[in-house]
């Protein structure tokens, strides 16, 4: 009896066990997010050759952005996002319609843009959003789809710079960044109440070249001392030709007065000439646009500065020299991005103070990547990271998770797909880009891409950069230059970050570069980009440079 009682218990403990197990809820998976059903507002900013080591957000060792970093820290930062070709121009027309440059015909800063070509703003107002555009286009005066503009012609001037409006040409006193935030601004201020949604650009011009800081910040910045980056006096010993032979060596190839702020008189004083042909030019453009007022702040600082180098210069040594026009360059560059800062800073406080960022989509990014210093170098055009990578910073209340960080390899290619699905408008097919909306709403299993596409095509022109395309990977780059040499580079992104030895030819990566080669080929089929097109468009520049060499044209 005893043991049947014992029985008994044992089956009713096992049965209760079952019941508590069979009962317990299963791990669910987390729920995809989808989009609100409410269309967003969006706000672009973009700025020209804002390097995202000059984000402190990315790096602090040169210069603190706080108000940049809000949008960090408030969104997602993208740490691999990149450009398909590190030019102005080029870069802008790819953002604008989702293709590569091969299919928007803007191959290079001369070349045409494909006025036949769609762009996302146009889409974006007939789908009744309100457009408009304040600030640096650089290619046309007058954008598609944009119900209010007032545009920069060409680069546009730092001081008392002109725009071209919907009703003409206009001429604005004061310093461009903050001009083109107060027209951002009273924009904003006359449309905040509207029932439509907008779709608003807020593009700066700084910190282009030549890099002219607001008034306010030149006793400050031309003070500083910057920590010189660890390749400033590369030998590039290791890369191929194409490194060693371009044109952007801050010591022998930045001009004097329009980049150092040499004053022409002390030049001519020291003998040294304008090699540039347009260096003066540049210098007097800039300066010569300042008020009085403005010329007095501008000869207070600058004036002493130069004089004090004067004295200096006929016993500097190239190295002592080199040091001096990178702390430069830096000064001023640096300068232009502590206005740039400030503003985005006004911006995203009016947008907090009147309740339109609660559904307010804000972007910030640049047109590509800079050199600071890196290898020696000012400019961009390469494939190497300062130059291909590029800031992308995006804040969206309620939606993405603040202080996320994605690595993935994103690019401009993207921006026009990833807007328009925001604002829940169909993309047309012929976009080729990604939309980064599954990264945004962090449904990361939904992103497929894993490597992304490069061409540069402005050879032989300024700084000498030779044609390439690339295949880039979070892991490898790899480059075919191919416009009168043919050199292959491969760099590992994770052992040599600073990209200072070509593995193309160790034995120990043999098989990544057949891997590679192979994805690098059907990267140009599936994009549509040939050695055939690239002939082509080799002819038509060196046509309209009326190049002696276009008979024996060596492309490989």
């Amino acid at each position: 009896m005893k043991n049947q009682q014992l029985t008994l218990r044992f089956l009713s403990f096992f049965f209760c066990a079952i019941l508590v197990v069979s009962c317990k809820p299963k791990e669910q998976k987390a729920a995809k997010k989808e989009l609100p059903a409410k269309r967003p507002n969006i706000i672009f900013m973009m700025s020209d050759d804002h390097a995202y080591q000059a984000i402190s957000a990315y790096s602090d060792h040169l210069i603190q952005t706080p108000n940049i970093d809000r949008i960090a820290n408030e969104g997602i930062k993208f740490t691999n996002a990149c450009v398909s070709n590190s030019i102005c121009a080029p870069s802008r027309a790819t953002i604008l319609t989702g293709k590569h440059c091969h299919i928007h015909g803007k191959v290079d800063n001369v070349f045409p843009f494909d006025e036949s070509q769609t762009t996302f703003p146009q889409i974006m107002q007939k789908a009744g959003y309100k457009t408009a555009m304040f600030g640096k286009l650089h290619f046309g005066n007058n954008p598609k789809g944009v119900d209010e503009f007032k545009i920069l012609p060409g680069q546009g001037r730092y001081y008392n710079p002109i725009f071209n409006t919907n009703d003409g040409q206009i001429t604005v006193e004061g310093y461009v960044t903050d001009i083109i935030m107060d027209m951002t601004l009273e924009w904003l201020e006359n449309n905040k109440n509207s029932e439509e949604p907008f779709m608003l650009f807020s593009m700066q011009k700084a910190p282009h070249r030549e890099w002219l800081p607001a008034p306010r910040h030149f006793k400050e910045y031309t003070k500083k001392t910057f920590k010189e980056p660890e390749t400033l006096f590369d030998d590039y010993e290791g890369r191929g030709t194409a490194a060693k032979t371009a044109e952007m060596n801050l010591l022998t190839h930045m001009n004097w007065a329009g980049d150092s702020k040499m004053y022409p008189d002390i030049m001519k004083e020291l003998g040294i000439k304008d090699k540039s042909g347009w260096d003066l030019e540049a210098f007097e453009r800039e300066v010569g646009a300042m008020n009085e007022e403005q010329r007095a702040v501008w000869d207070s600082v600058y004036r002493p500065m130069m004089e004090a180098f004067k004295k200096e210069y006929p016993n500097m040594s190239d190295e002592e020299l080199m040091k001096w026009r990178y702390q430069r360059y830096m000064q001023d560059y640096l300068g232009c991005i502590a206005s740039v800062d400030e503003n985005v800073g006004r911006l995203l406080d009016y947008l907090d103070e009147t309740g339109l960022a609660e559904n307010t989509i804000i972007v910030y990014t640049s047109d590509q990547g800079f050199y600071l210093g890196e290898h020696g170098w000012f400019d961009k055009r390469f494939v190497y990271d300062e130059s291909f990578k590029t800031p992308l910073l995006i804040r969206w209340p309620n939606v993405i998770k603040p202080g996320t960080t994605s690595t993935e390899m994103v690019q401009n290619l993207d921006f026009a797909q990833t807007i328009l699905e925001a604002a829940h408008i169909e993309a047309p097919d012929d976009m080729q880009g990604e939309s980064l909306v599954p990264l945004l709403l962090g449904n990361n299993e939904e992103w497929t891409r894993d490597a992304v596409y490069y061409h540069y095509y402005e050879y032989p022109g300024i700084h000498m950069v030779k044609r390439h395309y690339a295949i880039i990977t979070q892991e490898y780059k790899l480059a075919h230059f191919y416009y009168d040499v043919d050199e292959w580079e491969l760099y590992d992104r994770k052992n040599d970050p600073n990209e200072m030895k070509n593995v193309i030819d160790d034995p120990a990566y043999a098989d990544v570069v057949v891997k590679l080669k192979k994805q690098l080929a059907d990267l140009r089929e599936q994009y549509g980009d040939s050695s055939q097109l690239d002939q082509e468009i080799l002819r038509k520049y060196l046509e309209a440079q009326n190049n002696p060499d276009i008979e024996t044209v060596p492309l490989h």
